[in-house]
């Protein structure tokens, strides 16, 4: 059996935004016809705001938060309550005020289920803040910097990786979105913005039988898939 396992910010859908309908709909059926999962580093309401609850709850399983908080068809199953502790807090504080990028949002840090995310630019970010930051982002290289030096720090007990378009997703060591591998059996292809070294796709895609990197947003996730039917 092949189960597809499916990104949802840069992959599913634009950075932030609600599903294509065309594409939503074709989802609804692909996912009747097929085993399909979802693993973002979204929390759940996020989820519900970008695809819909109906699409959400269609999933075989849904894996927010990069698999620390698990829902079965609307009902919660697991929930990771791990937190940053106070020293990693302080870093990431100390890195928000001495960054060169000036514009900042508020928002900063995001407590989640098991997980954590920071943003310099800050989630209140409008999609035009966010576009700037991440255009100053791809030359400046500040997530990655931001995330090799955390994991310098506290990598013997906690994982940064670059995730989405201006953020940072933070995590207990060993409890990236590779930990979802243990609920699923068969074949597995994994569809992910970030499938590179450093981004928070990558875990995953290395231990899924395949994966496809999807650079052009949610268009080549449904040409793929359009292939496949066909």
């Amino acid at each position: 059996m092949t189960n597809f396992i499916f990104d949802v910010d840069g992959t599913l859908t634009d950075s932030r935004k609600s599903i294509d309908k065309t594409f939503k709909n074709f989802m609804l059926e692909f996912t009747r016809m097929h085993t399909c999962y979802i693993c973002t580093g979204s929390d759940r309401q996020k989820t519900i705001e970008q695809i819909g609850e109906d699409l959400t709850n269609q999933f075989t399983l849904a894996f927010h938060c990069s698999g620390n908080l698990i829902y079965e068809q609307g009902t919660e199953k697991h929930k990771n309550d791990w937190k940053l502790s106070s020293e990693e807090v302080w870093f990431l504080k100390d890195k928000l005020s001495k960054s060169n990028y000036i514009e900042k949002t508020g928002n900063h840090l995001e407590e989640r289920s098991g997980t954590a995310n920071f943003s310099i630019v800050g989630r209140n970010a409008t999609h035009e803040q966010r576009q700037r930051y991440l255009k100053w982002d791809n030359r400046k290289n500040e997530r990655i910097e931001i995330a090799n030096e955390f994991n310098e720090y506290y990598g013997y007990k906690s994982q940064a990786v670059v995730g989405g378009e201006i953020s940072i997703d933070i995590f207990k060591k060993g409890f990236d979105k590779s930990q979802i591998k243990k609920y699923i059996e068969g074949e597995t292809i994994y569809f992910g913005d970030r499938c590179y070294p450093g981004g928070n796709d990558y875990a995953i895609s290395k231990i899924c039988d395949s994966f496809y990197q999807i650079d052009n947003g949610w268009k080549q996730t449904f040409s793929i898939l359009e292939k496949i039917t066909t």
